[in-house]
Protein backbone atom coordinates (compact mmCIF):
# COMPACT_ATOMS: atom_id res chain seq x y z
CA UNK A 1 0.00 0.00 0.00
CA UNK A 2 1.33 3.34 -0.80
CA UNK A 3 1.57 6.61 1.30
CA UNK A 4 -1.43 7.91 -0.18
CA UNK A 5 -3.64 4.72 0.02
CA UNK A 6 -2.95 5.09 4.13
CA UNK A 7 -4.19 9.30 3.68
CA UNK A 8 -7.75 9.86 4.58
CA UNK A 9 -10.13 11.31 2.07
CA UNK A 10 -9.38 14.03 3.56
CA UNK A 11 -5.65 14.55 3.54
CA UNK A 12 -5.60 13.21 0.49
CA UNK A 13 -8.01 16.31 -0.81
CA UNK A 14 -6.39 19.20 1.27
CA UNK A 15 -3.78 17.70 3.50
CA UNK A 16 -1.17 19.22 1.78
CA UNK A 17 -2.11 22.66 1.22
CA UNK A 18 -4.09 22.78 4.96
CA UNK A 19 -3.22 19.75 7.57
CA UNK A 20 -5.37 21.55 9.98
CA UNK A 21 -8.54 21.22 8.35
CA UNK A 22 -7.71 18.11 6.91
CA UNK A 23 -7.42 17.21 10.86
CA UNK A 24 -10.03 18.74 12.07
CA UNK A 25 -12.35 16.48 9.02
CA UNK A 26 -11.35 13.87 10.53
CA UNK A 27 -11.08 13.93 14.12
CA UNK A 28 -14.17 16.16 15.15
CA UNK A 29 -16.32 16.32 11.95
CA UNK A 30 -16.42 12.28 11.27
CA UNK A 31 -14.72 11.11 14.10
CA UNK A 32 -16.92 12.79 16.43
CA UNK A 33 -19.96 14.84 14.85
CA UNK A 34 -20.58 11.84 12.21
CA UNK A 35 -20.30 9.10 14.93
CA UNK A 36 -22.85 10.90 17.38
CA UNK A 37 -25.65 8.15 18.70
CA UNK A 38 -28.24 10.38 18.29
CA UNK A 39 -28.64 10.54 14.45
CA UNK A 40 -28.14 7.31 12.19
CA UNK A 41 -25.85 7.79 9.83
CA UNK A 42 -28.33 7.55 7.16
CA UNK A 43 -30.44 10.30 8.85
CA UNK A 44 -26.75 12.49 8.83
CA UNK A 45 -25.96 12.06 5.33
CA UNK A 46 -30.13 12.78 3.96
CA UNK A 47 -29.38 16.16 6.11
CA UNK A 48 -25.22 16.69 5.10
CA UNK A 49 -26.79 16.02 1.05
CA UNK A 50 -29.80 18.71 1.61
CA UNK A 51 -27.86 20.99 3.09
CA UNK A 52 -25.02 20.63 -0.24
CA UNK A 53 -27.81 21.07 -2.26
CA UNK A 54 -29.29 24.37 -0.81
CA UNK A 55 -26.34 26.08 -0.50
CA UNK A 56 -25.51 25.05 -3.87
CA UNK A 57 -22.24 23.23 -3.04
CA UNK A 58 -21.91 20.86 -5.73
CA UNK A 59 -18.20 19.78 -5.27
CA UNK A 60 -18.75 18.41 -2.14
CA UNK A 61 -22.06 16.90 -3.29
CA UNK A 62 -20.13 14.10 -5.16
CA UNK A 63 -18.89 12.55 -2.26
CA UNK A 64 -21.34 12.73 0.20
CA UNK A 65 -24.23 11.36 -2.89
CA UNK A 66 -21.78 8.19 -2.43
CA UNK A 67 -21.58 8.32 1.77
CA UNK A 68 -25.27 8.68 1.54
CA UNK A 69 -26.11 5.61 -0.51
CA UNK A 70 -23.04 3.92 1.78
CA UNK A 71 -25.60 4.70 4.74
CA UNK A 72 -28.70 3.57 3.25
CA UNK A 73 -30.06 5.99 1.09
CA UNK A 74 -30.95 4.73 -2.55
CA UNK A 75 -30.83 6.65 -5.60
CA UNK A 76 -34.32 6.70 -5.85
CA UNK A 77 -34.52 8.42 -2.68
CA UNK A 78 -31.70 10.80 -3.32
CA UNK A 79 -33.23 11.93 -6.60
CA UNK A 80 -36.35 12.45 -4.86
CA UNK A 81 -35.01 14.80 -2.01
CA UNK A 82 -33.50 16.79 -4.67
CA UNK A 83 -36.92 17.17 -6.50
CA UNK A 84 -38.54 18.17 -3.72
CA UNK A 85 -35.70 20.91 -2.49
CA UNK A 86 -35.99 22.46 -5.94
CA UNK A 87 -39.16 24.39 -3.96
CA UNK A 88 -36.97 25.33 -1.26
CA UNK A 89 -33.84 25.89 -2.22
CA UNK A 90 -34.70 26.94 -5.90
CA UNK A 91 -34.83 25.52 -9.20
CA UNK A 92 -31.39 26.12 -10.74
CA UNK A 93 -29.32 24.91 -7.35
CA UNK A 94 -31.71 21.63 -7.87
CA UNK A 95 -31.05 21.36 -11.98
CA UNK A 96 -27.45 21.25 -10.81
CA UNK A 97 -27.40 19.22 -8.06
CA UNK A 98 -29.43 16.65 -10.21
CA UNK A 99 -26.90 16.86 -12.68
CA UNK A 100 -24.36 15.90 -10.41
CA UNK A 101 -26.04 12.88 -9.22
CA UNK A 102 -26.77 12.02 -12.79
CA UNK A 103 -23.10 11.75 -13.57
CA UNK A 104 -22.09 10.26 -10.06
CA UNK A 105 -24.91 7.34 -10.16
CA UNK A 106 -23.40 6.57 -13.97
CA UNK A 107 -20.21 6.58 -12.86
CA UNK A 108 -21.19 4.05 -9.90
CA UNK A 109 -22.93 2.18 -12.29
CA UNK A 110 -19.74 2.03 -14.71
CA UNK A 111 -17.62 1.00 -11.59
CA UNK A 112 -19.48 -1.86 -10.94
CA UNK A 113 -20.18 -2.96 -14.29
CA UNK A 114 -16.46 -3.20 -14.79
CA UNK A 115 -15.88 -4.96 -11.78
CA UNK A 116 -18.66 -7.82 -12.58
Amino acid sequence: MTAEQNQTPAQRAVGDIAPKLAELTDDVLFGDVWARAELPRRDRSLVTVSSLVTSGSTEQLVAHLRIAKQNGLSEAELVEAIVHLAFYAGWPKAMSAIQVAKRVFAEDAADREAKS
